[in-house]
């Protein structure tokens, strides 16, 4: 059972038993802690759901597949202006003429900050923005740059194993042809990407990692309800 099903599930029962129990001292502060610990869990599971699935009716949902082409130019732009650079397009050439070109170690070079910060742009300025900053999703999203980035880097080394480096140096010496050629075909390796396998990417680098603040959303709605309800006895 995943973190964010069992926070509702718990809020959810706490609120029914404390509800449904005989008055006693402070049982209103306890029913009110479950019932703000619920809302808490429900709206950033509901905030979290937004991000990945369209939800009709609410304007803003499905976050990820609607700006996958900003997703796919991100990509571009993060492997053609730190990967093929000038600066490297020696060091590949020389490491493929010894016929030892390894992807691994030259994507080592690779700025994956840069690609994060621009992941997490597009997701607080979006319409959903403004509430997963009330939420403190800025900063728990930042927690996440580490896996984010390991899993993505792991997925741009399958990625560029796809693309023949080795066959169009064999052709081009001219890092300007050489440039052109390798961006032709990662713009079309990148046109295989769906908005839906863009969503799935995404989701599983980072889905479980949210679940977090449907957890915190619960603990933090628990104590306001339990202050609320001492302060309204």
């Amino acid at each position: 059972m995943n973190k964010s099903l069992l926070t509702n599930l718990i809020s959810g029962f706490a609120f029914i038993f404390f509800y449904f129990l005989p008055p006693f001292p402070g049982r209103q502060a306890l029913a009110s802690a479950s019932l703000f610990a619920l809302s808490g869990a429900l709206t950033n599971w509901l905030a979290i759901h937004m991000l990945f699935e369209k939800i009709p009716g609410l304007y803003g949902s499905g976050i990820i597949p609607n700006r996958f082409e900003e997703f796919k130019k991100g990509i571009r732009q993060l492997i053609i202006a730190n990967f093929f650079t000038k600066s490297n397009f020696s060091a590949v050439a020389r490491s493929a003429f010894h016929d030892d070109l390894h992807i691994e170690k030259l994507i080592e070079r690779i700025d994956f900050d840069d690609f994060f910060a621009g992941f997490t742009q597009v997701v607080m300025e979006s319409s959903v923005g403004g509430m997963m900053k009330m939420m403190g999703a800025e900063s728990m999203l930042d927690s996440f740059r580490e896996p984010f980035e390991e899993e993505f880097r792991t997925r741009m080394i399958n990625f560029l194993n796809e693309v023949d480096i080795n066959k169009i140096l064999e052709q081009e010496k001219d890092f300007g042809s050489f440039r052109t050629k390798i961006e032709v075909m990662i713009d079309t390796e990148l046109g295989k990407l769906t908005p839906q396998r863009v969503k799935e990417i995404i989701e599983e680098m980072i889905r479980e990692h949210l679940g977090w603040l449907v957890v915190w959303g619960g603990v933090f709605g628990a104590l306001i309800g339990l202050l609320s309800g001492f302060l309204l006895i």
